[in-house]
């Protein structure tokens, strides 16, 4: 339920086969301000009329280096409430340790609990050599600074939309459950929302999603995110074959820069 919110609204469009590694890769920095040590971000989740949950992600500085580089810590938490959690619990935890400069991830680990059908990952990424080690001990070639699906939330709020223009399509390349997955997402425009906290100046974006599986069509998938400094996702909207699913900010603190509110 969690992860439709912490991927950025972002959608799998088919898999693609790992690029193979090009040998020992430099790892890059990025010059960004979306985001810092201290943020967190709080959300509703709806599921048709219910309150179905709640999800928080939180950021923190990692008290120590890789490689000699700082890393910080995001833990994202989702959990059913109210009536929806009777018959349908939901526990799940999404953590990732990112590069601060490049934004790429180290380490990732999932924890999934819903309905009583419980899994578990955990990912290594070797991102110098172009690799990911798995928790049934398998290694995936990937490109380089490829990331898992926390990590990419962050990394996709470090990208320049200021020259976007309706249609463009934005692509993370990321390792999701032990495949290399394309997460695409195409920019809309710009539009004001009213949440139940207030009015938001946005950015709108359509996930570009695979027709039939989950949803009907590209249509039925929206997200907003703040048009300031810190592109977070204040709404997300989906029809889905068996209902209609609303993730709504509840409350933000330590942001970056001033939140685009009206």
């Amino acid at each position: 339920m969690v992860a439709c919110g912490l991927s950025f609204g972002f959608a799998q469009d088919g898999t693609r086969e790992p690029a193979p590694a090009t040998g020992v890769n430099v790892l890059r920095t990025l010059d960004y301000h979306a985001f810092a040590p201290g943020e967190k971000l709080s959300y509703v989740l709806h599921y048709g009329w219910l309150n179905a949950g709640t999800a928080t992600l939180e950021l923190k500085e990692y008290p120590r280096e890789i490689g000699g580089r700082k890393v910080l810590h995001a833990v994202g938490l989702g959990e059913s409430t109210g009536a929806f959690k009777a018959f349908f619990k939901v526990d799940d935890r999404y953590e990732t340790y990112f590069d601060q400069s490049g934004v790429f991830p180290y380490i990732f680990v999932r924890r999934v609990d819903e309905g009583g059908y419980k899994f578990s990952q955990d990912y290594t990424f070797m991102q110098r050599n172009g690799q990911v080690a798995t928790q049934d001990k398998k290694t995936y070639e990937v490109p380089a600074h490829v990331q898992d699906m926390l990590s990419a939330f962050y990394y996709a709020r470090t990208i320049n939309f200021d020259q976007a223009k309706a249609g463009d399509v934005f692509t993370i390349d990321t390792f999701l459950d032990n495949e290399l997955w394309p997460l695409r997402m195409r920019y809309i425009g710009k539009e004001t929302i009213k949440l139940r906290n207030g009015k938001y100046r946005c950015l709108k974006f359509q996930p570009v999603v695979q027709e039939g599986r989950i949803f009907k069509d590209n249509n039925d998938l929206n997200v907003w995110i703040t048009d300031d400094g810190n592109r977070i996702p204040v709404l997300a909207q989906a029809k889905v074959l068996v209902g209609s699913i609303k993730m709504e900010l509840s409350g933000y603190e330590g942001l970056a820069n001033p939140i685009a509110r009206e």
